[in-house]
Parts: C-alpha cells; sequence; structure tokens
C-alpha cells in the first residue's frame, strides 16, 4: 500500500526523492527507472491502466512509495485509491527543468534508434507514454523525440504544479525542492530526528544518460535495487 505518492514531473529530482524516502523507511520506492529491467513491472501497467484501488494496489504491490512517470502522472486517482497517503510535489526552476527533460527524451529517442524500436524494454507502454505526453503538453513533435518546445513545455510545467497545489489540503501535500534537504521532508513525513547524513542529491541527468546510453549497447538498465 502507498504511502507516499510523488507528484512531480519526471526531472525534478525523483531519483533524489526516490532515495530519501527510502532511507526514510517508505521504500522500496517505484521509479521510471525500473520499468527498464523488469519486465513484470512493465505488465503490470498493461493492457490498461486500472480504475480502482484495487488495480492500483496490484500495479505498486511491494511498494510503499511511488514517484516519477508513470505513478505521478495518475497522482490524482492514486491521492483517491490511497486516502492516507501523502503527496509530494518536486519542482525546480522551470527553465533547468525543461533543458534537462528535453536533453532526456532526445537521449532516449536516440537510443532507440540505436538499438530498435523492437528492443525497446517500454515498448508495451508506448501507447501510455504518448498519452501522458499528450494530455501533460498538448500536441507535441512525433514519437520517440517528442518534446514540446520550450513555451509550451514550462507553461505545462507550472499549469500542472498549480493543479496540485488547488487540488489537495495542505496538510496532505508538500511541495519540494529537493535542494532544501531533510528537514521539511522529515516535518511532513512525521520523521524524527533527520537522518544525520547528507540528503541524496543525486545527478538524475548524468545518470539518466548514462544509462540509456547503455541501452542502445544492449546493457541493463540498472535502474533498481530490487
Amino acid at each position: 500500500m502507498l504511502e507516499v505518492i510523488g507528484a512531480g514531473l519526471p526531472r525534478t529530482g525523483t531519483l533524489s526523492l526516490k532515495a530519501a524516502l527510502e532511507r526514510l523507511g517508505f521504500g522500496p520506492c517505484h521509479h521510471m527507472y525500473e520499468l527498464f529491467d523488469h519486465a513484470e513491472l512493465v505488465e503490470r501497467w498493461l493492457p490498461a491502466v486500472p480504475d480502482g484501488p484495487a488495480g492500483w494496489e496490484r500495479v505498486f504491490a511491494g511498494y510503499r512509495s511511488a514517484v516519477d512517470w508513470p505513478a505521478s502522472f495518475f497522482w490524482r486517482p492514486l491521492a483517491e485509491a490511497f486516502p492516507r497517503a501523502k503527496v509530494v510535489l518536486t519542482v525546480r526552476d522551470p527553465g533547468r527543468w525543461y533543458a534537462s527533460f528535453r536533453a532526456m527524451v532526445s537521449r532516449r529517442a536516440a537510443s532507440i534508434a540505436a538499438g530498435g524500436l523492437s528492443r525497446d524494454p517500454l515498448l508495451g507502454l508506448h501507447p501510455l507514454l504518448r498519452r501522458m505526453a499528450r494530455e501533460t503538453f498538448g500536441e507535441t513533435r512525433p514519437f520517440p523525440d517528442w518534446t514540446p518546445g520550450r513555451e509550451q513545455a514550462i507553461a505545462a510545467f507550472e499549469r500542472h504544479a498549480a493543479t496540485v497545489r488547488r487540488s489537495l489540503p495542505a496538510d496532505r501535500l508538500l511541495v519540494f525542492d529537493v535542494r532544501r534537504g531533510w528537514e521539511p521532508l522529515c516535518g511532513f513525513l512525521g520523521v524524527a530526528p533527520p537522518p544525520g547524513e547528507p540528503f541524496p542529491l543525486l545527478n538524475d541527468r548524468e545518470t539518466t544518460m548514462r544509462r540509456l546510453d547503455g541501452l542502445s549497447a544492449g546493457r541493463p538498465f540498472g535502474g533498481s535495487e530490487r
């Protein structure tokens, strides 16, 4: 059963939040990375996403938290399915977010082109990924290098954050920049005292680019500790 739901878009520090939640005892944490190496997790999303609590419990069986796409796209139905779960909306400077997001999608497109579409471990999720892109950003370029233009993407980024903010009560939602570290996250989740170690500010972009390059070379993505 999920206890923490990440509502932030990809490239907003979701990998850092995953590591932090697992350090605080809210793991395992579901993240897009895990889908690359574990076909059984991809199959949980097929043939269609759930329409009720029982279905979402099946998708996230064994997990205590979930961040990043595809989970964060469904933050609203997840918040309804798990009414006691708290929601963390990760945010960052919109311009820097777009640069990172654009680079990630372009590198993934290059990885698909180099390795062949049939070798993409997320092939079965392509219809869902297209849906998420369309509903989040509107019209985009053709798949797989589908990122919208900067102004369109930033407008969607800000619209998403505003929607999450006004949809949940303050005691259930934390708007969180991972650079703020342990204190706001621990306070929100009721964890005391905060860990006596640095907050895991992981280089999400560098790690993802290296792993996407490995996919085109036929290496496992290596995104999961399961």
